[in-house]
């Protein structure tokens, strides 16, 4: 009797695609879970600044310098006195500090990018908007700092806003909606770009043609024909006009419906490419 001897058939070992684990990591969620990851994303980013306070250096200093600053240095010299440059300068002074504030977005998301935090992120099963929208979501208390820092600092040295207190309540409204839509703008220069400081310096590019060439401190009538055209399409210009007119009149002009018209239009272009960039980096 004959013994035969079996052995194994031999398995050829398969290389295993790292981006098919994540695919097969990353599950399309519903609506409300997609929410109850972006309210964790968010939770996780105010731990963050508890963490870190001097995130809230830029919303605790820069209103109050700025418009003690500008206010003094130029109110004279536009309006012919700081109390008549007041209702013109706030409203420009709220649109330059959540355009900052926003800025400083896509500057930590690089930063997270840059640390192996989001690496970390796309090989667990949420949506992939999740982990840009929900530190978004948390600087909503920054924008909010920074808006009623601004208007106090402008009642302290003699504003007094025509629309009373609902106006400047839908005046800081309107700000924090302008500076969340523009924060997607810089997170996806954020997903775009190499570093931190490539996104910063972009950033600064985008930020002081919005805020200087717009009517945030000026009157746009006072400038050159070629730059008043320009000012009049700038989408900072429709915000500052829109918020002048909640703060000084109470009244919901067709500045506001364009300015909520531009903001929606903003997050529609920029909230995709973002989420396109960052998935396109998995």
């Amino acid at each position: 009797m004959t013994a035969s001897t079996l052995t194994p058939a031999t398995r050829t070992p398969q290389r295993i695609d790292p981006s098919a684990v994540v695919a097969r990591t990353t599950s399309r969620s519903s609506l409300q879970a997609t929410w109850v990851q972006i309210l964790a994303m968010a939770w996780r980013a105010l731990k963050k600044m508890r963490r870190k306070p001097e995130q809230f250096f830029d919303v605790l200093i820069q209103p109050l310098l700025f418009t003690a600053m500008f206010a003094f240095i130029f109110g004279g010299a536009i309006s012919g006195s700081v109390s008549n440059y007041l209702p013109i300068l706030i409203p420009g002074i709220l649109a330059q500090t959540a355009l900052t504030v926003c800025m400083a977005t896509g500057v930590q998301l690089r930063e997270d990018m840059d640390k192996g935090v989001f690496d970390r992120f796309k090989s667990l099963p949420i949506a992939r908007i999740a982990p840009l929208a929900g530190p978004m979501i948390a600087d909503l208390l920054r924008y909010g700092i920074a808006s009623v820092l601004t208007l106090l600092t402008g009642l302290l040295i003699g504003y007094r806003p025509g629309g009373g207190v609902v106006g400047c309540v839908a005046g800081v409204a309107l700000t924090v909606i302008a500076g969340w839509s523009l924060a997607w703008i810089f997170t996806w220069l954020g997903t775009m770009a190499r570093s931190a400081q490539s996104v910063q310096g972009i950033s600064m590019m985008i930020m002081f043609p919005l805020t200087f060439l717009s009517n945030a401190f000026v009157p746009a009538q006072t400038l050159p024909g070629w730059l008043e055209a320009f000012v009049k399409v700038n989408p900072v210009s429709h915000v500052v006009s829109a918020v002048r007119d909640l703060f000084n009149d109470g009244a919901v002009t067709a500045e506001v419906g364009w300015a909520v018209i531009g903001c929606a239009a903003v997050v529609a272009i920029f909230a995709p490419l973002a989420v396109r960039s960052y998935s396109g980096k998995m």
